[in-house]
């Protein structure tokens, strides 16, 4: 059942130019790694939790390795139409930021 979550999660953040990975990116490879080892949250949980937060879409998302730790980053547009940047702890589901983007 974890390596279908993990592959899953892996098929998820590959799908079309959603992702845009830079040098601190984690790759679609790595996180299903992370997922299966148990040391990150899966993506579809992370991107619950963010949607618990601000009901909408999410128009972006990246897995990032920040300050020693796994940062989920999503982009939502909210059901009212305004754009929020939020940033997930992905090991622990923490709600770090939660942003109106501009």
């Amino acid at each position: 059942m974890k390596k279908l979550i993990a592959l899953s999660c892996a098929a998820l953040l590959s799908m079309g130019s959603a992702a845009v990975f830079a040098d601190d990116d984690v790759s679609s490879a790595e996180a299903a790694r992370l997922i299966e080892e148990g040391k990150i949250k899966s993506l579809e949980s992370l991107e619950e939790k963010a949607l618990s937060v601000k009901p909408g879409r999410i128009t972006d998302r990246d897995l990032e390795h920040e300050y020693g730790r796994y940062i989920y980053k999503l982009d939502v547009r909210a059901d009212d139409g305004t754009d929020w940047d939020i940033d997930i702890d992905a090991a622990t589901g923490e709600v770090l930021k939660t942003e109106q983007d501009d």
